[in-house]
Parts: structure tokens; C-alpha cells; sequence
């Protein structure tokens, strides 16, 4: 997929809903206005990488919470793989099944290895739905959550800010 396609910062995602690890459906649009999303795609539950990405966010989900922020992972495995990735790494946020790619085709994610791989990239979306920052990154997992906090921070001083006025 070219990047021609791709999302770009400052510009709105793409409303979309699709079932979480429990089988409930996630809206995007009803965090709008609410609440910041941090949103990862990822290439597979269960891979080594993927896992370590997945728990780090675990990790330190109280962080971005505090920043008034919520955190979804997306990939093309079934509702069932997906509930198990969570309960056996014990997620505490919610992981979306995305089986026939179109919400990672709607924001542009590349693929890679000769469009065999699934990407991993990271959004940072603000309350308005905007994407303010973008992380591309098959490897360097702990970054994408490094940044995507140290983005969710910035914003959370940014919305005081504008309260404030």
C-alpha cells in the first residue's frame, strides 16, 4: 500500500466501529470529544514483538488514562484470537478485531516485507478526532508507546491550557 494513501497529521480519522476481544462493539465516534485515542495497529496476536508492544501499553495504561487518553490496538485476528491474546497477557484496554483490513486500509497503514507483513504504526488522536502524531515502526516497539505517552502528556498540558482561558 503507498503512503499517498495514508492518514497524515492534522488530519481527521476515519469514523469507524469494530468488535473488541469481548465481542462488543468499540465506536470510535463516541470517544470523540471525550476522550485522546492512542491507536496501534499491529501485525499478529501472540508474536514476540507484538506481545511485548501489548504489554509494555498494559504496563503503563494507568499513565495514559491519567492523561485522559484511551488506548486500542487493532489487528486482522478474530474476536476469539484476540480474547485470548488478552487473557493470557492479562490487557487491561481493548484490542479490535479488524478481519477484513478496512479500518487499516481507511487510515493507510503500509505493509511490509512485499506487502506480507501487516504494519505497525501508532496514531495519536486529539479530542477534535485530529491525528496529531504518527509512529512507523516494525521493530522499534516500545518507542511507539514511549511516544505516543510522551504525545498524550503534551496534549494533557495543551487542554489544561485551553480550559484555562
Amino acid at each position: 500500500m503507498s503512503d499517498t494513501n495514508s492518514i497524515k497529521c492534522g488530519e481527521k480519522i476515519p469514523g469507524f466501529s469494530l468488535p473488541d476481544q469481548n465481542g462488543e462493539l468499540f465506536d470510535v465516534e463516541k470517544y470523540l470529544g471525550k476522550k485522546k485515542l492512542v491507536i496501534f495497529f499491529y501485525p499478529k496476536d501472540g508474536s514476540l514483538t507484538c506481545t511485548r508492544q501489548a504489554c509494555y501499553f498494559r504496563d503503563i495504561y494507568d499513565l495514559f488514562e491519567d492523561a485522559g487518553a484511551e488506548v486500542v490496538g487493532i489487528s486482522e485476528q478474530s474476536v476469539k484470537s484476540h480474547k485470548e491474546f488478552a487473557r493470557v497477557n492479562n490487557l487491561n484496554y481493548k484490542i479490535l478485531s479488524d478481519s477484513d483490513n478496512l479500518v487499516r486500509k481507511q487510515f493507510g497503514v503500509p505493509s511490509k516485507a512485499l506487502g506480507l507483513i501487516p504494519g505497525r504504526v501508532t496514531y495519536v488522536v486529539n479530542l477534535k478526532g485530529e491525528v496529531v502524531y504518527i509512529f512507523d515502526s516494525q521493530s522499534k516497539v516500545q518507542k511507539h508507546v514511549d511516544e505516543a505517552l510522551r504525545i498524550v502528556l503534551v496534549l494533557k498540558k495543551t487542554d489544561h491550557l485551553e480550559e484555562t482561558k
